[in-house]
């Protein structure tokens, strides 16, 4: 029998690299980034909820950062900094995750345990200040005087960059859309009503709309691709029957779009950002729509002097956004 030849061992690459980790509400997501910002490997998990507690969690990033290291061939030794986005309220400066309502987490010591664990630099921001601050360094935002990022996902982020820095306050982040509460109501509001404004704009939203129309027999072709599941409605199939002019999905969407629309007034009129830029899963299934119906509704509810001039993009960097934000932050700030 012939002697099977040794496996060749392949050579860990020995430049520095960073990790950028996007960590949101259903899926977290480890990149590897070389100095140029280019992508050297990734790994991506289900987020699993916040059920399972915080403990439980910081063992599935740092699972997640091995497998993404491993994908990319780097030495760990070569490890420059961490940055991580998450999905709620964080105390940047010491980094720690206030409050993240999808995963029910409140101060955790994010930050600090991820610098025990790899010896390293570790920035933790709110996700969409991350993928905000990416646009505005690498993507879309590139050359702003100020740019403004809306994220409509999981539910409804927003970022505000002015002159190469957040807009943040003294100890935790904010530009919180999502959580402005409007007149409206609906069963689960906590104040009856009222109603959140990312119950009403975020793909989360949307698809809870879509799952009572796909019960009633108005969606026939979404119902088809889901089963009227909740968790099966993502951004894809959404689309899809919107595309297909299931009329009970595309009003789902227009309503949708008018609140975003007048949302995104309310942070222009205060602000009077000279660029807009629109991200997420939603907006990159649907960007000729979103970007649309944000310039008319934007017109509609701002002030026409502050109007005048803004620019609107969808947001370039795709996935990577909040990954390439969070370094672009911890390497703006060293």
């Amino acid at each position: 029998m012939a002697k099977k030849s040794p496996a060749k061992k392949i050579a860990l690459s020995g430049k520095p690299f960073w990790v950028g980790f996007d960590f949101g509400g259903t899926k977290m997501m480890a990149v590897i980034l070389d100095a140029d910002y280019n992508v050297l490997g990734t790994a991506r998990k289900s987020t699993q909820g916040g059920g399972k507690g915080a403990a439980r969690g910081i063992k599935r990033i740092q699972a997640t950062i091995e497998e993404a290291m491993a994908n990319a061939n780097v030495r760990p030794a070569k490890m420059q900094g961490i940055g991580i986005g998450c999905p709620g309220t964080v105390n940047t400066e010491k980094g720690i995750l206030i409050h993240a309502p999808n995963l029910n987490w409140k101060r955790v010591m994010l930050g600090p345990e991820l610098e025990k664990l790899y010896k390293c630099p570790v920035a933790v921001l709110n996700d969409v200040d991350a993928g905000t601050y990416g646009e505005y360094t690498l993507g879309a935002g590139k050359g702003s005087r100020s740019l403004l990022g809306v994220f409509p996902g999981t539910g409804l982020g927003a970022g505000f960059v002015y002159d190469g820095n957040l807009i943040r306050g003294a100890n935790v982040s904010c530009m919180e859309l999502g959580m402005i509460y409007v007149p409206g109501t609906h069963l689960s509001s906590a104040f009856p009503g009222y109603v959140l404004f990312e119950d009403l704009t975020s793909r989360l939203g949307i698809a809870a709309a879509a799952s009572v129309e796909c019960t009633r027999g108005n969606a026939p072709l979404l119902d088809a691709k889901t089963n009227a599941v909740l968790k099966e409605m993502r951004s894809k199939a959404l689309s899809t029957s919107f595309n297909a002019h299931e009329r009970a999905t595309e009003t789902i969407f227009l309503n949708s779009l008018q609140y975003l629309g007048m949302g995104i007034s309310m942070v222009a009129n205060l602000m009077a950002p000279d660029h807009i830029t629109l991200g997420g899963g939603l907006v990159e299934e649907m960007p000729k729509l979103y970007l649309q119906a944000m310039r008319e509704q934007v017109e509609r509810f701002t002030v026409p002097e502050i109007y005048r001039g803004m620019k609107f993009s969808i947001a370039k960097l795709g996935n990577t956004a909040v990954a390439c934000g969070s370094i672009a932050w911890l390497r703006a700030k060293k």
